[in-house]
């Protein structure tokens, strides 16, 4: 009998134990750096407003000649994907990379563009060009970059993925062949 108890003890242990590591394989556990942008809205958004919440995001600029537009669809589908799945607690951010030109009446057309439900999505700016380059190097380990003279900017085509700690544990390709299960897998595993 206490061979039993035992055994049982040791089983159900394991159990949560693997359970508790079965989330996401090899995170990053990257700390996001604090922040307080501006959303479309005009309105103070930051890190504070995310605690505890899962969240992805990505870095693009309304005037992108290439690979904001597919990005942004398709992190349209994401969030789509997401209320078909009945998940809560979800918020995706889009960080612009060209702040100077991307203000918040911009980001606000360019987020209907795209129909954005923006109860959890928040287009950011209200930052310099040089905050948002060191701000996704040391945060997102991606270079941002506008080259003097262009209206183009260099950029990541990733999408983060947040836990409700305010660490990024995966990043996906945001632009082509957007892994969508895995990512649901991931967001649901997080919650």
């Amino acid at each position: 009998m206490v061979k039993l108890r035992i055994l049982l003890f040791v089983l159900v242990s394991t159990t949560l134990l693997l359970a508790a590591c079965g989330g996401i394989k090899d995170p990053h556990n990257w700390p996001v750096s604090d922040f307080t942008h501006t959303d479309q809205n005009g309105e103070s958004f930051g890190l504070k407003d995310l605690k505890g919440k899962v969240w992805v995001a990505n870095l693009i600029f309304t005037h992108c000649e290439d690979v904001c537009l597919p990005m942004t669809a398709n992190m349209k589908k994401l969030q789509d994907e997401t209320k078909k799945e009945g998940i809560e607690n979800i918020q995706f951010v889009s960080f612009s990379v060209d702040p100077e030109l991307d203000t918040p009446e911009i980001l606000h057309e360019f987020g209907k563009g795209f129909n954005a439900d923006f109860g959890n999505w928040h287009f950011l700016t209200g930052y310099s060009q040089a905050e948002i380059e060191q701000y996704a190097l040391d945060t997102f380990k991606t270079i941002v970059k506008k080259p003097e003279a262009e209206d183009q900017v260099i950029h990541g085509t990733s999408f983060y993925l947040v836990d409700g700690e305010g660490k990024i544990m995966k990043d996906y390709s945001g632009l082509a062949d957007i892994p969508m299960e895995q990512i649901i897998k991931d967001i649901k595993s997080l919650q």
